[in-house]
């Protein structure tokens, strides 16, 4: 179904009834809160279970015999010894190690693949380095509505609606064989956005109203983007147009060193090698002084001379108000005293919320 605006999402009227404030990314929806109150949907993302539609998270169908070879051209994680039901998050790249896009890729088999990021319409874009791969990519997005759900509680929840034996199944892990949750099919991934423990669930769009109305009615609270992006900042989780612009930077500089494995088909490993000698940018929090939030992209400096840029800033319930930063490796040290538009802050661990990440993992 379409919009003045652009594609709507199977649950469009079911937000707009809960209260939701929907706004339009390139053509696809997202609420930006649900209701009047972002905090108490925060909330129940940090302490019982939030609910979010990610119908316009774009998604990727890719099969073939060298399916595998595909993605990984342009991946920057390991999909060499992945097995089925295995998820791996990665940055999507060119040739000169230039971050496009970052996101998760689902194993179902050797010969297919899920890939999920944010960027539309990009089938173009990995056929550039497909030469001689049997292998095809389909954009599914508007196939596969997905509901994210989120929080302390949301496996219990969760358990309530499904027979399928969840505490089975294991952080970045799915199954590929779909299983009945609220009376619909749907694929379960032990994913998410949040820094909590959490699920994604990818259904029909004929079904996925009435999975929606089984989680509310179970005790699920829907959410939007305001309460997430607090969730995500504390988490230390990027989001791009944000926290980096397609094209510009690496992903190097967002700290996805982890993320980054040598050795691979990826077509920029030679070119992200040589910048993981001496990476020149890193992403920090920053703990800024008092209760205004500043606008994105000020300038970090430090002793006047400027250092980075503030990329995401919000105020935390838990933390006052905090941001994302892409500094300066010299400058990107725990414990440094910056100031952000003349106001002082401190620059702090990426992740200030759990920087363990024990808790997806509970």
């Amino acid at each position: 179904m379409t919009d003045e605006e652009g594609i709507r999402s199977p649950l469009h009227d079911a937000q707009l009834a809960a209260g939701a404030e929907i706004i339009w990314e390139d053509g696809w929806p997202w609420a930006m809160k649900v209701g009047d109150d972002a905090v108490a949907e925060y909330e129940a993302i940090r302490t019982t279970t939030g609910i979010w539609d990610l119908f316009s998270t774009c998604k990727y169908e890719v099969t073939g015999s060298d399916a595998v070879r595909l993605v990984q051209r342009r991946f920057t994680n390991d999909l060499s010894a992945v097995d089925a039901g295995a998820v791996r998050y990665g940055a999507f790249v060119n040739a000169d190690g230039s971050m496009i896009d970052d996101g998760n890729v689902y194993k179902h088999s050797d010969t297919k693949l899920w890939v999920f990021i944010n960027t539309a319409d990009m089938e173009e874009w990995f056929r550039e380095t497909a030469d001689g791969l049997d292998a095809t990519i389909r954009h599914r997005t508007a196939d596969w509505p997905m509901i994210s759900v989120q929080g302390p509680t949301s496996r219990d929840l969760l358990q309530g609606l499904t027979d399928a034996p969840l505490g089975d199944l294991r952080y970045f892990r799915f199954w590929p064989e779909p299983v009945k949750v609220g009376g619909v099919t749907a694929t379960v991934l032990r994913t998410g956005f949040s820094g909590e423990l959490g699920f994604e669930l990818v259904t029909e769009a004929d079904s996925v109203l009435t999975l929606w109305e089984a989680l509310t009615e179970a005790g699920g609270k829907p959410f939007g983007l305001e309460a997430v992006d607090i969730a995500r900042v504390e988490a230390g989780m990027i989001i791009i147009a944000l926290d980096y612009m397609p094209g510009e930077g690496s992903p190097y500089d967002v700290s996805l060193d982890r993320f980054i494995k040598p050795g691979t088909e990826c077509v920029a490993a030679e070119a992200l090698a040589e910048i993981a000698t001496a990476p020149p940018k890193r992403l920090k929090t920053l703990k800024m002084e008092g209760d205004t939030v500043p606008e994105v992209g000020l300038a970090v400096t430090r002793a006047s001379e400027e250092v980075g840029t503030l990329t995401s800033p919000v105020s935390s319930p838990r933390f006052g108000t905090i941001g994302l930063a892409v500094l300066a490796s010299e400058a990107a040290v725990d414990g440094t005293q910056v100031q952000v538009g003349g106001v002082p802050a401190t620059v702090a661990p990426l992740s200030v919320y759990d920087p363990a990440k024990q808790r997806p993992r509970s």
